[in-house]
C-alpha cells in the first residue's frame, strides 16, 4: 500500500521512515543510491517520480508525494493514529517551525548536491566544503536550542512525540557525519536520547535499512 523512495544516509528519508514506523504502517523501502550510477536520483525514471530529484518519495497506491514536510503532513491526515502535529494551531505552527529550521534552514545547506557544487564548480576543498557543513549545522542547531527552551519536555514539544522530534533525530546523527559536537546542545542532545529508545526510531535508523553501507 504504501512504498518509499529512500537512502539510508539521507536525513530527509530518516525523517519519514520514523513518522511511517511511529504510525506503525507498514511500507516497502525502495532504495535510490545518491551516489551510484552517477547519482540515482538523476535518472529519468526517479525524475518522473520526484522532478527535482530529492528523496523521499512516498507513492500511497499510486499517489505520489515528495519532500518530507509534504510526506509528513499528508501520512498524518490519511492515517490519524498517534498524530504527529499538536492539534491547536497556534501548537502545529511552533512544531512546524521547529521542523522548517531543520528542513530549510539546516539540511539544504548540507545536502550532497549543495556539496558537490561547492567542490565541483566554485573550486573548494573538502576542508573548506567541511567547514560551510559545521558552520550552518552549528548555527541551525543553536536556533533550535533556543527555539525548545521553553517547550522541551522528554520530547520537543513536553511528553508528546511529533513531527519535530521525526526531524530532530536525523539532523543529530548527519552532524556527527560532519564533525559536529551534539553534546554542545543540552536539550537536543537530552531529547535525542529518549527518541532514541524509541522502537519506531531504532527501525529508521540508517544500519536498518536494506541499502545500508557501513
Amino acid at each position: 500500500m504504501l512504498k518509499l523512495y529512500s537512502y539510508f544516509r539521507s536525513s530527509a528519508s530518516y525523517r519519514v521512515r520514523i513518522a511511517l514506523h511511529w504510525k506503525g504502517l507498514h511500507f516497502e523501502s525502495i532504495p535510490v543510491h545518491l551516489t551510484k550510477d552517477g547519482g540515482q536520483q538523476r535518472k529519468p525514471e526517479f525524475l518522473k517520480i520526484n522532478p527535482m530529484g530529492h528523496v523521499p518519495a512516498l507513492d500511497h497506491e499510486g499517489f505520489l508525494v515528495a519532500e518530507s514536510v509534504a510526506i509528513l503532513e499528508y501520512v498524518d491526515q490519511m492515517f490519524a493514529m498517534k498524530p504527529l502535529f499538536l492539534s491547536h494551531p497556534k501548537e502545529k505552527a511552533r512544531v512546524l517551525q521547529v521542523c522548517e529550521v531543520f528542513n530549510s534552514g539546516i539540511q539544504p545547506l548540507q545536502n550532497l548536491k549543495v556539496n558537490q557544487f561547492l567542490e565541483k564548480e566554485m573550486g573548494c576543498s573538502k576542508e573548506q566544503v567541511l567547514k560551510w557543513n559545521q558552520h550552518w549545522i552549528e548555527s541551525g542547531l543553536a536556533s533550535v536550542e533556543a527555539l525548545l527552551n521553553t517547550s522541551a519536555g522528554t520530547y520537543c514539544f513536553g511528553g508528546e512525540f511529533s513531527a519535530a522530534d521525526c526531524f530532530l533525530v536525523p539532523q543529530c546523527f548527519t552532524a556527527r557525519r560532519f564533525g559536529v559536537q551534539t553534546g554542545n546542545y543540552p536539550i537536543i542532545s537530552r531529547i535525542e536520547e529518549s527518541c532514541l529508545k524509541l522502537d519506531a526510531v531504532k527501525k529508521a535508523a540508517p544500519e536498518q535499512q536494506p541499502d545500508y553501507v557501513p
